[in-house]
């Protein structure tokens, strides 16, 4: 029987470790990247609240500025038809 180092498995082995582990560390990094920029959004929202302005309007906003004009004007049909039928409108 062979070992490990005769049929280069061990080395495959240390190969697929340091893979593994710099796709790990480089996840690491993105998750640390992706906390502080989540902190800057709510600072940056602590802002527009203290200037006075209503920050579900301003996520309402960002949500529509995300979506085309189709998407909108079709979510907004349906949003008044459902408000029509439940006498809201």
């Amino acid at each position: 029987m062979f070992t490990e180092k005769e049929t280069g498995e061990e080395t495959y082995q240390t190969v697929a470790a340091g893979q593994l582990r710099a796709f790990i560390e480089r996840v690491e990094r993105l998750e640390e990247e992706k906390a502080t920029i989540a902190e800057d959004i709510r600072e940056i929202f602590q802002e527009l609240k203290g200037t006075g302005f209503d920050v579900k309007a301003v996520r309402t906003i960002i949500k529509l500025r995300k979506k085309d004009q189709a998407e909108r004007q079709e979510e907004e049909a349906i949003l008044d038809l459902y408000m029509a039928a439940l006498g809201m409108a």
